[in-house]
């Protein structure tokens, strides 16, 4: 109790955990809003194009996990290069983080525009899946690279406290897809009528406008006003400190040595949850659209937690990097009571609303059924879950903890997730909701060591020092 009397009366805390959890959190909302009126509208076309659609962008799933372990590592020596203001070195991890996510982005172009019923096989055997899928692939695979500058950039802006330009450029790009959107699919506003290949056409015109938008707002803004401008009109490339060039090996290695281990941590995670994938696949239409569904309903429910996930890693980073370790071990202490409270509020109110959201998706009743049990399930692990979220994210990797993080994220779904989802889905062929169950066992044996590396203290450190 007297944990929480003091973060209470830690207002400061309390007000910047707000001014950048919210932002953030809006900007996750708007990004599931986007993916959300995807799934409503592509629902129309029926349970198979659903479930092809939502097997298609698996191959973005795990690109969007490799960018998110780019940009996590990159905003780890951001967030304390910050706290120490060293906009030099912000602007390096900035080009390390551009160069690796672009550079990365063109394989999964690759396979997208060239091999996009092979890449569906891995998924499913459904001849009809298959080539819907293909179809919405080979086209959406164009948006990867623009997703990758945008990530980039909105990271290291994250690390700097800039939370609200983002928010901005997301809601016009969302404007942007749900127009193109209803036109495309349906043939309204003057278009032709597409149908999935509208909604992926849709989808790249909103990233194209998303990207092109970002860049022109931060690049206009003019040198010496001690934020923005300052950081992105720098001349780094004529710059050299102590006779060495721009990325000189030292801040490689450094960056590697951080970064590394969280894409790693990302796509070898990233990887392992599209096993699941690979098992719902093979369930059947029905299963593959439940958890379709159940997925995105999850992805709008914790917008707000992985905002505050995030915006813990950027406040956490900044102490660190200005060595203030007391202080931040303390606000590590206050995101974990205050994140597991607001949790179970959020779990309630899921319970609550399940039965309206599942309405409108207009499924049929054993779809239904399906997607009422597992976000039940889903509702019931939320609080640990996002303590396993904080934990990882936030708070190890925060202080370059990284490696402890990577075995945790990976081992939990390689050595428990993924035997679960097979004895379940293929060997004893389980309804889709207890498979589901089975999986999400995962997060108890992640919180347990979780909970011992943090009590640990080994990611309390300044990793920027010189």
């Amino acid at each position: 109790m007297g944990l929480i009397k003091n973060m209470l009366k830690d207002k400061a805390f309390l007000s910047k955990t707000l001014a950048i959890t919210i932002p953030i959190a809006l900007q996750n909302m708007l990004n599931n809003v986007l993916n959300l009126m995807d799934t409503l509208m592509i629902g129309r076309l029926g349970v198979t194009t659903v479930a092809a659609v939502g097997l298609a962008n698996k191959v973005f799933f795990v690109f969007t996990l490799l960018m998110f372990g780019i940009c996590s590592g990159s905003g780890i020596l951001a967030s304390q290069y910050y706290g120490k203001r060293e906009i030099v070195n912000i602007q390096r991890v900035l080009k390390m983080s551009l160069i690796i996510g672009v550079g990365a982005s063109f394989l999964f172009v690759i396979s997208g525009v060239f091999f996009p019923e092979a890449v569906m096989r891995i998924f499913t055997t459904s001849d009809e899946t298959i080539k819907i899928g293909a179809t919405y692939l080979i086209i959406i695979a164009f948006s990867y690279p623009l997703t990758a500058v945008t990530n980039c950039y909105v990271a290291v802006l994250r690390s700097m406290n800039y939370v609200k330009l983002p928010v901005v450029i997301t809601s016009i790009a969302i404007v942007v897809n749900v127009v193109f959107n209803y036109g495309l699919i349906f043939g309204k506003l003057g278009m032709p009528e597409l149908g999935v290949a509208g909604a992926a056409i849709a989808t790249l015109l909103a990233r194209i406008v998303e990207v092109s938008a970002l860049l022109i707002v931060v690049y206009s803004h003019k040198a010496g006003d001690g934020g923005v401008g300052d950081f992105v009109h720098t001349k780094y490339n004529k710059i050299k400190e102590n006779g060495v060039a721009f990325l000189h090996r030292a801040f490689v290695n450094k960056y590697l040595n951080t970064a590394a281990p969280v894409i790693a941590n990302e796509f070898m995670w990233g990887l392992g949850v599209t096993m699941y994938s690979l098992v719902y696949g093979r369930m059947g239409v029905d299963a593959t659209a439940a958890i379709t569904i159940t997925g995105t309903v999850e992805q709008v429910a914790l917008v707000f937690f992985f905002g505050m996930c995030s915006a813990a890693a950027v406040i956490l980073g900044n102490e660190m990097g200005a060595d203030d370790l007391k202080r931040a071990e303390q606000h590590a202490k206050y995101y974990m009571v205050l994140l597991f409270g607001i949790t179970l509020i959020g779990a309630a109110v899921t319970i609550i609303v399940k039965e309206p959201v599942i309405m409108i998706f207009k499924m049929p009743d054993t779809v239904n059924n399906y997607i009422r049990l597992c976000i039940t399930a889903f509702a019931l692990y939320m609080p640990i879950r996002m303590l396993n979220c904080l934990i990882i994210v936030a708070i190890l990797r925060s202080g370059g903890d990284t490696k402890a993080a990577l075995f945790l994220d990976v081992s939990s779904v390689w050595l428990i997730g993924i035997p679960m989802a097979v004895l379940g889905g293929l060997v004893l062929h389980l309804p889709i909701y207890l498979v589901y169950i089975m999986i999400t066992t995962e997060e108890i044996y992640k919180f347990i060591f979780g909970m011992l590396r943090y009590r640990k203290k080994k990611w309390l450190k300044n990793i920027v020092a010189d």
